[in-house]
């Protein structure tokens, strides 16, 4: 018996759909004006595949003027998006580096993420420390010949997320685990 596939037929792009589909994504997880533009793009593109004579760039159009109004009604803010990430990326251990590449990834606005950064009390050794105890590197390796052996590629993981090399040494000849 053959299987048949069926492709799935999307529904038509209108600026009513569009919306809708915004503020069930946005009821859903917190983001930036550049990931809800891209979701919706993303929408569009395949909705535009399925149908050949379909208007992308006015549905483009439709996304921008959509955007302008949920900024304007503080349902996408990039500043708290950013608060919030910013926030949680310290707490995780990450470093103000790998923070400031996550947040342009994510379309924040670079001189938002600094001022958000400035405004934490941080301590790079605290956070290398997180993660050295996270990844068991460094001091919490309780084998000593094995912290000896992996001493380079220790060093690598901790300056590769970001912290720079005289904080990544100070953790790794931290004799405390």
């Amino acid at each position: 018996m053959e299987t048949v596939v069926r492709k799935k037929v999307l529904k038509k792009i209108t600026p009513v759909r569009l919306k809708n589909i915004a503020l069930y994504y946005l009821k859903r997880f917190e983001t930036t004006r550049f990931g809800l533009k891209t979701v919706l793009r993303r929408r569009i593109d395949a909705y535009a595949y399925q149908d050949k004579e379909f208007d992308k760039s006015q549905a483009y159009e439709w996304v921008e003027s959509l955007l302008d109004d949920f900024e304007a009604k503080h349902y996408v803010d990039d500043e708290r998006f950013a608060s919030f990430k910013v926030r949680d990326y310290l707490a995780a251990g990450k470093s103000p580096r790998y923070v400031l590449g996550k947040m342009k990834e994510k379309g924040v606005d670079e001189k938002i993420t600094l001022r958000l950064l400035n405004l934490q009390d941080y301590n790079p050794y605290d956070a290398a420390m997180k993660l050295a105890k996270k990844k068991k590197i460094g001091p919490f390796e309780p084998d000593e010949a094995k912290r000896r052996e992996r001493r380079s590629k220790d060093l690598a993981i901790l300056v590769r997320a970001g912290f720079d090399y005289d904080v990544a040494i100070s953790v790794l000849e931290n004799k405390e685990g």
